[in-house]
């Protein structure tokens, strides 16, 4: 399976995630501990500077700039290839606005961004800013943060040894698929609309729902342009394998209905996607239901 990059946390707010990688914090402030079966767990060297950029969120004020992450050598390699993996899967998958705001966010191809310099540039186009997290946190804390334009993003990148994998979700991730995306004043509305409603959720059946509404939209969300299937999802925009299997996804009506009853399984490629009719019509069937959204 190839970079998964989802948020596995979304629907099970309480042990791991589904193939145990990572551990999910309840608090936006808790150092993660890597799991035997991460690919990095067995690189001394890798787990030191995780813990280091761990420490930047544990350290972190909220509305102040973001310290660097002290990144290597390999790790912008690793940034590197993806990129390159990235750009002719996004001109042949991508949706068309997806296409326009990364290419005015302009995010380096040389090395990793760093979290300060893409949030400086978010807050200019939309309001929106990014503040770090040492890991997954509790969906209700993540989800309730995006009611006041701020994303909760990781700043360590996947081990060099598996590029184009990663069972969690990284900078890669974060940036390439929900940071472009916030660049979008249309796409940047309807994170901030589900954060307003997840703030309004006290039940976990209620946050559940609505969680697989995120996953189906923000996360692995698709429409059509022209007649053909494009991705809006960050979990499909940041991953050429699930870009390319996207198009053997059994496509389901975009019904919001239907998302909160559908499940997911995080360890596999998608089999099961909700296709919108237009991009007009994702962002009138999103915002009508986030509004009136209710346990």
């Amino acid at each position: 399976m190839t970079d998964p990059a989802g948020r596995q946390a979304i629907l099970d707010d309480q042990t791991t995630t589904a193939n145990s990688a990572i551990q999910i914090t309840e608090d936006r402030r808790t150092i993660v501990q890597l799991d035997p079966d991460h690919p990095g767990f067995r690189d001394p060297a890798y787990r030191e500077r995780r813990n280091a950029i761990a420490q930047i969120a544990q350290d972190f004020e909220p509305g102040t700039r973001v310290p660097e992450a002290p990144y290597v050598a390999e790790e912008h390699g690793v940034w590197r290839i993806i990129r390159e993996e990235l750009a002719p899967a996004h001109e042949r998958h991508a949706c068309a606005e997806y296409l326009r705001v990364a290419d005015e966010l302009d995010l380096p191809w040389d090395r990793i961004p760093q979290l300060g310099e893409v949030s400086t540039r978010l807050q200019s186009a939309t309001g929106f800013r990014l503040e770090p997290v040492g890991g997954l946190v509790h969906p209700k804390v993540f989800l309730s943060h995006l009611g006041d334009g701020v994303f909760l993003s990781t700043q360590y990148i996947r081990h060099h040894s598996t590029p184009l994998y990663t069972p969690e979700p990284d900078v890669v991730h974060e940036l390439l698929g929900h940071a472009c995306t916030l660049a979008s004043p249309a796409f940047c509305e309807l994170n901030r609309l589900v954060g307003r409603a997840a703030a309004r959720a006290t039940t976990h059946d209620g946050l559940e729902r609505l969680g697989r509404v995120y996953w189906f939209s923000i996360e692995f969300g698709v429409l059509r342009e022209q007649g053909a299937v494009k991705a809006f999802g960050a979990g499909l925009l940041s991953s050429a394998g699930e870009l390319e299997a996207m198009h053997d996804a059994e496509l389901r009506p975009f019904d919001t209905a239907l998302m909160e009853r559908q499940d997911y399984d995080v360890t596999q490629y998608q089999p099961v996607l909700f296709c919108a009719d237009s991009q007009q019509q994702m962002v009138d069937e999103l915002t009508t239901y986030l509004t009136d959204w209710a346990e």
